[in-house]
């Protein structure tokens, strides 16, 4: 190309003007062809650019999407349960263009140690082979999903324990005076659903386990979470030292503060709930405050903190479910969030357990159907 140029050029210097022309003719036609040139590159570029983005939203899906574990809780539990809400949503309705569901749900929140891990140990866990459920929470989301009821169930408390499907195929045996989170221990999720049925006759149409690595992850990707304690804090167990007043805690710290019982109030189960209650509602101000969707960087580390550390049945097992209920629950704020804990009483042959208090209890449980 560089020889016929030279030609050309030499071909059309005849006489001055003649070479002025052709020099400007070889000029003009250079413009068009560094122009397609550089428009070529910069397709290329964009192309290039596009690819890796697509790779990469692909990969993050991927990442996603694989870090959350599902326990088909419905075909293992069957049709032995209490009949389900009217207006929850299918769990087939999870097409992208399929509406953002509104009806009312029942959905057992549970916090464990149950993954297990160097992680999880070092920050109060045991082992993947002796998982714990520290935390029970049944969220009732109102139709409308605009607001909610959380109620939280002392791990202290007294159960009739029923027999609960096993993997291999096997029962656990039904107990009478069972501490409740011990259902848990012995049969997972799907023990610790039914014997939440059994004791409230609501039936849970989701369910969702978070484990304590996850939830400091999750604090930490949020910046964070400010909350008031009424009185000091002293707790050698869960290595928490706080003096009353205002706090910004880090994910180790809020941990600490949802796993704490000895050193506040009585000692019991009761007061460790009245500080996870305050948590609750600091995270659900905190991730109002947060606009992740201009930032990519902190939504992801919040959606893999999120998905890295949950557990849940079949119907919210992938990112694509688990997205539109988050949608779902867009108009939800803390003002719209109502705490309680069952109402209980000191069991009268242990003063260390409690039992439900009826007919309170009852009622409440009622009022969520």
């Amino acid at each position: 190309m560089l020889v016929t140029g030279h030609q050309g050029s030499g071909g059309t210097g005849d006489g001055g003007d003649g070479g002025g022309s052709g020099g400007a003719g070889i000029r003009a036609g250079a413009r068009p062809a560094r122009r397609t040139r550089v428009l070529r590159v910069a397709a290329l570029g964009l192309a290039g650019v596009l690819v890796l983005g697509a790779g990469a939203a692909g990969w993050v899906y991927w990442r996603l999407n694989d870090n959350i574990r599902s326990v088909d809780i419905d075909s293992a539990l069957g049709d032995d349960r209490p009949a389900g809400s009217l207006t929850a949503p299918s769990p087939n309705a999870s097409a992208p263009a399929a509406p953002v569901p509104t009806g009312s749900l029942n959905i057992l929140v549970l916090g464990s140690d149950a993954r297990g891990g160097a992680e999880n140990r070092a920050l109060g866990g045991g082992d993947s082979t002796g998982a714990r459920s520290d935390t029970a929470m049944v969220v009732h989301l109102e139709a409308g999903r605009t607001g909610a009821t959380v109620v939280s169930i002392p791990r202290d408390t007294l159960v009739d324990r029923p027999a609960c499907p096993l993997p291999d195929g096997g029962t656990t045996r039904p107990v009478s005076g069972a501490m409740f989170n011990s259902a848990y221990a012995v049969g997972g999720p799907v023990c610790a659903v039914k014997t939440v049925e059994a004791l409230t006759d609501v039936r849970m149409d989701h369910y969702v386990e978070i484990d304590f690595a996850g939830f400091r992850r999750l604090v930490d990707a949020l910046g964070g979470v400010t909350v008031t304690t009424d009185e000091d804090i002293d707790d050698d167990l869960s290595h928490l030292t706080l003096e009353a007043g205002t706090h910004h805690l880090d994910g180790t710290d809020a941990l600490a503060l949802a796993r704490t019982r000895h050193g506040i109030g009585d000692g019991s189960d009761l007061g460790r709930i009245g500080l996870q209650h305050r948590l609750v509602k600091a995270l659900l101000e905190r991730i109002a405050e947060q606009d992740l969707l201009t930032d990519p960087v902190k939504l992801y580390e919040v959606a893999d903190a999120v998905t890295g550390s949950l557990t849940t049945d079949t119907g919210l097992d992938s990112l694509g479910e688990l997205t539109r209920f988050g949608r779902s629950l867009e108009g939800l704020s803390s003002a719209g969030v109502t705490t309680l804990t069952m109402p209980v009483r000191p069991a009268p042959w242990d003063g260390n357990r409690v039992v439900a208090d009826e007919p309170e209890a009852g009622e409440l449980w009622e009022s969520l159907r």
